[in-house]
C-alpha cells in the first residue's frame, strides 16, 4: 500500500477543485481573445471551439488522476499547451503528482510539460517581441515550479497530518491495552481477597457443621450454639462476598470499603473463638506500622486459621505478632494436631500461592511447614521501616 496516495476525494471537493482549475485557466484565454482580434476565420474557430474542447477534455481526465496519478499528469501536461484554458488543467495535475514526492514522476512530468510548451506557442499567431524565446521557456518553468512547490507542500502536510493521526491512534491503543492491564491486575487482587475472606468464613462453617456430625454427644444448648455459630458465619460470608462483589460494581463518589489491617486481628481471633477454635494471641507490637504491611500481616493470620479450620479440626493455635519499627514485623501462627478427625473441605490450593505473591510485593519471607509434633507451622517476615527516623534524614 502507498501511503502517499491520498484517499479518494468526495463529489463536492472534486467539483470545487475542477472549477479552480478552469478558472485559473481563464484569464489566458481572455487574453488570448484579445490579442486574436482581426485574425482569420480558422484561428478564431480554434480558439472559439478546440481551445474549452481540449481544456474540457483535460478536465475530464483529471477525475482520475487519484487512481492514475503518473498517467494523467502525463496526458495532460502534453495536451495541455495547445489551449490556454486548460493551462489550470495542467497545473493542477503536475500539483497533484507532485503531492506524492516522487522526484523521478515530478521531473518527467515537468520537463513533458515545458517540453510541450515550445512547439504549442506557434498555434496562435501572436506578435512576440524580438528575442523572447527565453520568455517563452521561463513561463512554463515558472509555472511548473510553483505547481510542483504547492504540490509538495500539500503532501508534507498531508503526510504529517497522517503521522499525527497515526501516533494519536497508537496512543489511543496503547491507553486501551494500559486501562485493560489494569482491569485484569484489580481483578486478580479481587479475586485474592475473595478467596481470603471467604474461605476462612467458610472453613469455619465447615469446622462447626462437622463438630455437630460427629458428636452426638452434645447437650442441646452446644447444638445451639454450633447451629447459631453456623448461621452467623454463613451470614457474614454472604456479607462479605456482597461487599468484595461491590467493588466490581463500585462507582465514581462511592468509595471502596477499608480492607483490614493489623489493629483488626483481635476481632479475626474473637470470630475465631466463637466458632469453636482454641485460640490465643501473643503480641508485642505497639506501634502502627504501614497500611500495606498490616493488612499483608492481616491476611497471615486470617489464611492460619482458614487452614488450621481445614485440616486440623479441634487443634490449638497460637498467634505471636512481634517487631517494632525499624527492623522487621514477625507473625506466626501455630496448630497442634487436629484433635478430632473429620472429613476436609475442599480446597483451592491458591491460599498459600496468595499469600506468597503478597508477601513477596511487600519484600518479606513467608515458611510453612510441619512441626515435629504433626501441627503446622506458618511464618512471615516483614519490613518495617522507620517512618519517623526517614522524616528526620
Amino acid at each position: 500500500m502507498n501511503t502517499d496516495v491520498a484517499p479518494r476525494l468526495g463529489a463536492w471537493r472534486q467539483s470545487w477543485k475542477l472549477a479552480a482549475a478552469a478558472a485559473a485557466g481563464l484569464p489566458a484565454w481572455l487574453a488570448i481573445g484579445v490579442l486574436l482580434r482581426g485574425q482569420d476565420a480558422g484561428t478564431r474557430s480554434w480558439f472559439l471551439i478546440g481551445d474549452p474542447l481540449v481544456a474540457l477534455g483535460c478536465l475530464t481526465v483529471l477525475l482520475w488522476r487519484r487512481r492514475f496519478p503518473l498517467t494523467v499528469a502525463l496526458t495532460v501536461a502534453i495536451a495541455s499547451p495547445v489551449s490556454a484554458l486548460a493551462t489550470g488543467a495542467a497545473l493542477l495535475a503536475l500539483a497533484s503528482l507532485s503531492a506524492r514526492r516522487r522526484p523521478v514522476e515530478i521531473g518527467l512530468v515537468g520537463s513533458a510539460y515545458v517540453t510541450a510548451s515550445q512547439p504549442a506557442v506557434g498555434i496562435y499567431p501572436v506578435q512576440s517581441p524580438p528575442g523572447s524565446l527565453w520568455y517563452q521557456l521561463a513561463i512554463p518553468v515558472l509555472t511548473a515550479g510553483i505547481a510542483v512547490a504547492v504540490g509538495m507542500a500539500v503532501g508534507s502536510r498531508r503526510a504529517e497530518v497522517r503521522s499525527l493521526r497515526e501516533r494519536a491512534e497508537s496512543a489511543e491503543r496503547e491507553q486501551t491495552a494500559r486501562a485493560a492491564q489494569a482491569r485484569v491486575l484489580e481483578r486478580n487482587r479481587i479475586a485474592r481477597e475473595m478467596h481470603d475472606v471467604l474461605a476462612h468464613r467458610i472453613s469455619l462453617v465447615a469446622m462447626q457443621a462437622g463438630v455437630l456430625n460427629h458428636r452426638g454427644d452434645l447437650a442441646a444448648e452446644e447444638n445451639r450454639v454450633l447451629v447459631r455459630g453456623i448461621a452467623d458465619g454463613s451470614r457474614q460470608a454472604l456479607e462479605e462476598l456482597r461487599d468484595v462483589l461491590g467493588l466490581l460494581r463500585a462507582e465514581p463518589g462511592h468509595p471502596e470499603p477499608l480492607p483490614p489491617t493489623l489493629d483488626r486481628i483481635p476481632e479475626l481471633v474473637a470470630d475465631a473463638r466463637t466458632s469453636g477454635l482454641d485460640v490465643t494471641l501473643t503480641t508485642t507490637v505497639t506501634d502502627r506500622p504501614s497500611d500495606a504491611a498490616g493488612r499483608t500481616c492481616y491476611r497471615i493470620v486470617q489464611e492460619g486459621l482458614t487452614n488450621a479450620a481445614k485440616h486440623a479440626p479441634g487443634a490449638q493455635v497460637h498467634i505471636t505478632l512481634e517487631g517494632k519499627a525499624g527492623g522487621e514485623l514477625g507473625v506466626s501462627v501455630r496448630n497442634s494436631p487436629a484433635a478430632t478427625m473429620s472429613a476436609r473441605p475442599p480446597g483451592s490450593g491458591f491460599g498459600l500461592l496468595g499469600l506468597s505473591e503478597r508477601i513477596d510485593l511487600a519484600g518479606g519471607r513467608l515458611d510453612h511447614r510441619p512441626t515435629a509434633d504433626n501441627g503446622y507451622l506458618l511464618t512471615a517476615r516483614l519490613p518495617w521501616p522507620d517512618a519517623t527516623h526517614e522524616k528526620r534524614t
